[in-house]
């Protein structure tokens, strides 16, 4: 059963869990504090965009858990060692018709001469989950 967090009781223990292996690890502490930080700026937001940053925050786990979550200008985020790959542009932050998923010059979405780095998300539906698990998964490939 979700809370107003858009998070199940078994997920948010999950990532109380997480923040606290990431303590243990080399500069861990940092690692936990940012996805404490992604967590509450998440259960922050209007039901919406807290909807759409809790899926997102879901598949990113599942599919790229090599990023970590942080906030980027105060929305959801995901790094690797040195720059934002994936972040959420929410709809309520700027007053707009959608929310949007962007991915930054280290995502792997190149495709011929052009390709597209935004994608909007004006609702969750399976059909966005699949496709953001889709772009996840080719942005940000696990390391070899």
């Amino acid at each position: 059963m979700a809370n107003d967090s858009g998070f199940s009781e078994a997920e948010l223990t999950a990532m109380k869990e997480r923040a606290a292996e990431l303590r243990t690890q080399k500069g861990g502490n940092k690692k936990a504090k940012n996805l404490e930080a992604l967590l509450a700026a998440i259960a922050a937001l209007p039901e919406g965009d807290k909807q759409i940053a809790a899926a997102v925050h879901q598949i990113m786990t599942e599919t790229a858990p090599h990023l970590a979550p942080r906030l980027w200008y105060g929305m959801p985020a995901y790094a690797d060692d040195t720059d934002v790959v994936v972040f959420l542009q929410l709809s309520s932050k700027f007053d707009t018709r959608y929310s949007t998923l962007g991915f930054n010059g280290a995502a792997q979405l190149d495709d011929g001469d052009m390709w597209a780095t935004h994608f909007a998300i004006p609702a969750l539906t399976d059909t966005v989950r699949t496709r953001v698990a889709e772009l996840v998964q080719k942005a940000a490939p696990p390391p070899s």
